[in-house]
C-alpha cells in the first residue's frame, strides 16, 4: 500500500489533467461532426441529424447519446474544479486531498461514460442490423 501511495505523490496531476484537457481539446471537432451529422446529405439545419428520428430506436439512441454527452460536460466540469482545487490548497492537505479525490473520480466517471457511450452503440447496431434481417444464415 506504501509503495501505491509513492506512486501517487510520485504523479503530477496537473501534467495529467493538462494532458487529459488537450486530448479532449482535440478530439472535440470530431465529437461534435458526430453529434451533428455531418456527411453527403444535406439538412435544412447545420444542427440537425437528418436520420435521428426515423424511428423510435434512432431517437432513443439520439436522446441517450445527447445524456452522455451532458454527463461527458459534467464530469469534464468535475474534473476541473478537482484541479482548482488542488491547486489552490496552499499546503492544506485536507483540500489538496479533496481536489485529488474529485479529479480521480471525475476520470473513473469519463471512463465509465465513454464505455456506456460504447455499449449503446454496439447494443443498438446489433438490434439494428437484427431488426433488418440481416443476420447470416
Amino acid at each position: 500500500m506504501n509503495s501505491l501511495k509513492q506512486i501517487v505523490k510520485k504523479i503530477n496531476l496537473i501534467k495529467v489533467l493538462e494532458v487529459l484537457l488537450v486530448v479532449g481539446i482535440t478530439l472535440a471537432p470530431f465529437a461534435v461532426i458526430k453529434a451533428v451529422g455531418v456527411d453527403s446529405t444535406y439538412c435544412n439545419s447545420a444542427f440537425q441529424n437528418c436520420n435521428a428520428g426515423n424511428s423510435v430506436g434512432g431517437l432513443i439512441r439520439t436522446v441517450i447519446n445527447w445524456l452522455l454527452g451532458i454527463a461527458f460536460g459534467v464530469a469534464i466540469l468535475f474534473l476541473i474544479i478537482g484541479g482548482f482545487w488542488y491547486v489552490v490548497s496552499a499546503g492544506n492537505e485536507e483540500t489538496a486531498e479533496k481536489g485529488k479525490n474529485t479529479a480521480v473520480n471525475a476520470i473513473i466517471g469519463i471512463v465509465i461514460i465513454i464505455l456506456s457511450y460504447v455499449v449503446v452503440n454496439v447494443v443498438a447496431n446489433l438490434v439494428s442490423s437484427a431488426g433488418n434481417g440481416s443476420q447470416a444464415n
